[in-house]
């Protein structure tokens, strides 16, 4: 037995609130062996590569959004993915939309699939929360950043894509007019977004 493991693997597991990285479990000692052992034998589960948790524990309640966080902690669920976690789209997102800073390397994954934006130093750090998802930080941008970005993409993700949201946030939650306007500005889209409010209004 390695000396360095005081406790039966399940139970460093269920210290770490059920989810340990490769190299955090290495560092209790539970060594790669034991570990793909566990997985084979159906007590963890991979999420993601190098990440393995308890398959004891409630499903994930997002996996997409826990699997991209925990491989890439700097980005930043945006776009129709932060439309659709916000509630303020129909659309179906079928990749994971992510912003990363610029200078950054561009997250890629297998499962789910991700595509990353590289935003500028200001537009990549304002608006963002951070929700606790399945005991995983995950960064998305609130509903105002949101807008603001989707105005900035809306050649990509369609004008009809950021009109319907623009309507269902009012209607559902009220927009916060100063917030979106900051981010209009620090997105450069404001004289694109202010027709468009006044319509609204």
């Amino acid at each position: 037995m390695n000396p360095k493991l005081k406790a039966q693997p399940q139970e460093i597991f269920r210290k770490h609130g059920g989810q340990l990285r490769m190299s955090e479990a290495l560092a209790c000692g539970i060594t790669r062996y034991t570990l793909y052992a566990l997985r084979d034998g159906g007590v963890v589960e991979q999420i993601t590569r190098g990440v393995y948790r308890l398959r004891e524990l409630p499903s994930l309640s997002n996996p997409d959004l826990v699997s991209v966080s925990l491989r890439f902690p700097k980005a930043v669920v945006c776009l129709v993915s932060a439309l659709a976690w916000h509630d303020i789209t129909t659309q179906i997102p079928h990749v994971v939309s992510v912003a990363v800073p610029k200078n950054s390397r561009t997250p890629t994954l297998d499962y789910p699939p991700v595509k990353a934006h590289k935003f500028s130093h200001d537009a990549y750090e304002t608006g963002i929360d951070e929700h606790l998802l399945d005991g995983t930080p995950v960064k998305i941008y609130d509903p105002e950043k949101t807008l603001a970005d989707c105005f900035k993409f809306r050649n990509k993700i369609g004008m009809d894509v950021v009109l319907e949201a623009l309507k269902l946030h009012k209607a559902r939650n009220g927009i916060n007019l100063v917030k979106l306007l900051e981010y209009a500005r620090v997105c450069r889209v404001e004289n694109v977004i202010r027709p468009y409010l006044e319509m609204l209004v």
